[in-house]
Parts: C-alpha cells; sequence; structure tokens
C-alpha cells in the first residue's frame, strides 16, 4: 500500500493526514495561536515554526517519515497554470517565495513538503491549486484592457466534487457541463466545461455574488468616488471588499449558523442578507448556464454554506429548471490532495512540471 503524507497550512493551523492508498488512517489539524505567530514578520517567515509543528506530531503518533511514499500538500498563489498534480520543482519553489500572485499561507504548502520530501528522497506534489487557469479567452474580457478577469478560485474542491457530480450522473467528468459553486467565506462559481473550468469569478478578490465575508461585485462608479473621498486609504477599501465585506459588513458577523440563528428568532434584516446571497448566487449560476448555452447536465453546490438545507432551498426554487441540483456539502481538501497524489503514484495520471506549464524557463 502507497504511504502518503498530506499537508496543508492555513492562516492559523496546519492539517496534516497520513493516506494508506484512499484510506486516512491519521489526521491532525494543529492550531497556531495568535502568540506563536505574532513574531513573524511575514508567512513565509513562519517555515521553521511549521516545519517543527508538524515533525512534532508525526513523532508523537509515532509516523515514521522514511515509510512514506511521496508528500503532497494545498498548492499557493503561483503563476496561473492548468488543473492537475503537479511534481514541486525549483521553479515552483522560487516563484513561492517571491509571491509571484501575493502572500497567502497556502504558499508555505510546497515548501514544507518539498523539505520533509528532500529528506528521505521522495517526491513532493502539489494539486489543483488555487491559480487553476482554463478559462475560455472571451470570458476574460472585462470590458477594459488594464483590468482582465482572471481565474483565482476553489479549484481543488470544484475539481473533486465534480468527478463526484460526474459519477452520479453515469459519465465521466470530461463528458458533462456542470456549474459548481463553491458555497464558504468566499463564494466560486464556475462552468466546467467537458473537463475544463471555461469561465469562474476571481474568488480572492471577491468579483461575483456578496459573500460572507466578501463584497462581490460593487457598483464600479461608486467604489471609483469612495476610494477618492479622503475617507479611506488603499488598505482599508481593499478590506472592505475582501475580509469585511458582504455578511460581515450587514450583520458584524461572517458566522453564518449565527446568521441563521438570528434569522430564526425573528430578525428580518438577517434574512434580506441571507436570502440576498441567495439571489446573487443565483443569478451567478444562471448567468453561467450561457457558457453552455443552456446544456447544463447538472448544478453542483459545496462548501461549508451548503448544510444549511434552507440557503440550498432558496437556490434550488430560483435554479432548478436550469439542471438537476447536486449537493456536496463542506469540502475534503485532504482526500482530494491524497487522491491526487495517488493517481500520479499508480500512473493513472502524469505529473506536471510547473516550469513548463506556467511558461517559467
Amino acid at each position: 500500500m502507497l504511504r502518503i503524507i498530506v499537508i496543508n497550512p492555513g492562516s492559523t493551523s496546519t492539517k496534516i493526514a497520513l493516506y494508506l492508498d484512499e484510506q486516512e488512517t491519521f489526521t491532525e489539524n494543529i492550531h497556531h495561536s495568535p502568540e506563536d505567530l505574532r513574531v513573524f514578520p511575514d508567512i513565509l517567515s513562519q517555515f521553521e515554526f511549521r516545519i517543527k509543528t508538524i515533525q512534532e506530531q508525526l513523532e508523537r503518533n509515532n509516523i515514521d517519515i522514511d515509510t512514506v511514499d511521496a508528500f503532497v500538500a494545498r498548492g499557493g498563489l503561483l503563476k496561473p497554470i492548468p488543473s492537475g498534480t503537479y511534481i514541486v520543482d525549483d521553479a515552483m519553489i522560487a516563484d513561492l517565495k517571491k509571491g509571484v500572485q501575493g502572500e497567502h499561507a497556502s504558499n508555505l504548502g510546497a515548501l514544507l513538503a518539498a523539505r520533509f520530501a528532500q529528506q528521505i528522497g521522495k517526491p513532493a506534489f502539489i494539486v489543483d491549486p488555487v491559480v487553476v487557469d482554463e478559462m475560455d479567452d472571451i470570458a476574460r474580457l472585462s470590458g477594459h484592457p488594464e483590468l482582465p478577469r482572471k481565474s483565482i478560485f476553489h479549484a481543488l474542491n470544484h475539481k473533486a466534487v465534480g468527478r463526484k457530480a460526474a459519477a452520479e450522473l453515469g459519465k465521466g467528468y470530461d463528458e458533462v457541463n456542470l456549474i459548481i459553486a463553491h458555497l464558504g467565506g468566499g463564494i466560486s462559481v464556475a462552468a466546467h466545461k467537458h473537463g475544463l473550468v471555461a469561465d469562474v469569478n476571481n474568488a480572492l478578490d471577491g468579483e461575483g455574488p456578496y459573500t460572507p465575508e466578501r463584497s462581490g461585485t460593487l457598483p464600479a462608479g461608486d467604489l471609483v468616488r469612495l476610494c477618492f473621498s479622503g475617507k479611506y486609504d488603499q488598505q482599508s477599501i481593499y478590506k472592505m471588499i475582501k475580509g469585511r465585506g458582504g455578511v460581515v459588513a450587514y450583520l458584524g458577523v461572517n458566522d453564518m449558523q449565527e446568521v441563521k440563528r438570528r434569522m430564526n428568532d425573528g430578525d428580518e434584516f438577517a434574512k434580506r442578507i441571507y436570502q440576498g446571497l441567495a439571489y446573487q448566487l443565483s443569478k451567478a449560476i444562471a448567468a453561467l448556464s450561457v457558457v453552455f448555452k443552456g446544456d447544463v447536465d447538472g448544478i453542483v453546490l459545496t462548501g461549508g454554506v451548503a448544510y444549511d438545507g434552507t440557503f440550498i432551498n432558496w437556490v434550488k426554487d430560483r435554479c432548478s429548471f436550469l439542471a438537476p441540483i447536486l449537493v456536496f456539502p463542506g469540502e475534503e481538501e485532504m482526500e482530494s490532495l491524497a487522491f491526487g497524489a495517488l493517481r500520479v503514484l499508480k500512473n493513472e495520471e502524469k505529473a506536471k512540471q510547473y516550469k513548463n506549464e506556467s511558461g517559467v524557463i
């Protein structure tokens, strides 16, 4: 059996897991306190700290890395690349250290996996990072050449549930047209056309519907006037768009269970904001149906908000005329990462090289 260690760094935690083929045999979510992280000036400087915490957990649970066949990690903000499983190479590591598309905790993933892999001479991989870019050229047009639309979304979970949804429909992922919406702190809605993401919103910057933490696409003229009003600096405006926008801007919370509780207690404003999220999401889903000229095999709802049946029913009421709606609540990032590495190790898929796919020489 193949042994794979999965590493998934977040802003305040590091998830690790051990898989024996498809079976998860160990998992741990290591939480990092604000006090632990405050001493580091940036995310990359946390590298040795995170290595140490992972080593301690593996040793505590008697996991010998010398017996591991591969390490796989969540991918970071790299240059745009097609989907797939990528070998961690020097070009990838260099771009993550430079922060070619910005700083994010996921940038640590490949670096951490590579350190452990190098110790025992085994491969390190990433799978379907957020910068997966398969967009049709026409979808990149925004209305101004200096502001092209970008593909930054929850690619790992999109691809995983895309395969599951296709299987439920009795077809292969490359045989179906799906509209997939990942519903988390950010929301990404994508048109999956025969295995490729032909169009998707930039979920990192909050393009598209508003979300628990992001403002969504705002009225452009009003936003420009607000930027130059003198009331806010650049960082404050960006926080309004990402982090303090959407539901948290209206209600002061980003916990949708709390919003649901308020709604159930008779808070009509909370209900309107929650319904507004479903309304904007439904419009985004319907808009993507034109990518397929109406030939949609299924609409897939996933992510944390997909656990709420009330919210799902609001979306179904507006969108079920388009196609069957399939629901896969939550996200299985660790499994998706492990399975991506496993497909390569079992020669079911060929590992890609970042230095080739990204255009790096």
